[in-house]
């Protein structure tokens, strides 16, 4: 049953060499379950070992791209450190087939992190980013807390991270995080088109290039994750993600008043 409801809460299709993977599950913003992230570190993988996918085409719903982790989900999810590594993070980190994301609505925590590991960003104009990690109680993750720096700049990156606000497509784009705003309407006939360009690029060559373009960082950003997800799980279980998790629950503000350890 759980696997019926991942396929239709994660949407995968083929179609002239490319996969479209969908996160559908607007009636909660998109946010993420176990079950979907495994459906989605699936899907790339299959996307990788076949030889007649060029490219990968990665979207939400409309006025929705992804509200991030389901904290219902991670509120009782088991605590076993098995259960708590994403299944997603060396999926999309390690893809070796180009990525092309379109972005409509909010994209929050990993629904913004996941786009440092896509090739292609487009945004429409309505788009609204956010990493509020640490107003959760819980730290960065995916090799954010390394990329986005590196895109950024420290203090940019600072900004984002500590303050957790949200902002606008147009200064993810100055940024560099993402490669074109446009309108709504133009979004995903724009984003389509070029990976269509793309699947009709010689394939081998464009996964040679991409290789080459993250060769000099790999060994460091796998470092990086591993202890972004050690850090993330012993936050996972902190008294301050307890009690992000509950007043969200209770459409409360949180109150923080226990130590750092």
């Amino acid at each position: 049953m759980a696997g019926e409801e991942s396929t239709r809460q994660i949407i995968v299709d083929s179609l002239d060499g490319i996969m479209r993977i969908q996160i559908n599950r607007p009636e909660k913003k998109n946010a993420l379950t176990f079950a979907m992230y495994q459906a989605m570190a699936d899907a790339l993988i299959q996307a990788d070992q076949n030889p007649g996918i060029r490219v990968v085409f990665l979207t939400g719903t409309e006025n929705c791209f992804c509200a991030g982790n389901d904290l219902v989900d991670f509120k009782n999810i088991s605590q076993g450190k098995e259960h708590l590594r994403n299944p997603f993070v060396p999926a999309i980190s390690q893809a070796k087939k180009p990525i092309v994301a379109a972005v409509s609505g909010m994209a929050i925590g990993i629904g913004t992190t996941m786009l440092l590991h896509c090739d292609l960003v487009f945004a429409g104009t309505e788009a609204v980013f956010n990493l509020p990690f640490v107003n959760l109680g819980l730290c960065p993750e995916l090799g954010s807390s390394f990329l986005l720096p590196l895109l950024a700049g420290y203090q940019r990156a600072a900004e984002i991270f500590l303050l957790g606000r949200p902002f606008n497509a147009q200064k993810a784009f100055e940024i560099g995080m993402i490669n074109r705003v446009c309108s709504e309407k133009e979004l995903i006939p724009m984003a389509w088109e070029a990976a269509c360009h793309l699947a009709a690029q010689p394939s081998a060559s464009v996964c040679v290039t991409k290789a080459l373009m993250k060769r000099g960082r790999e060994a460091i950003l796998k470092a990086i994750m591993e202890e972004e997800s050690n850090e993330f799980e012993r936050c996972l279980t902190s008294p301050q993600a307890k009690e992000a998790f509950q007043a969200f629950l209770e459409h409360r503000k949180p109150s923080f008043s226990e130590p750092n350890r």
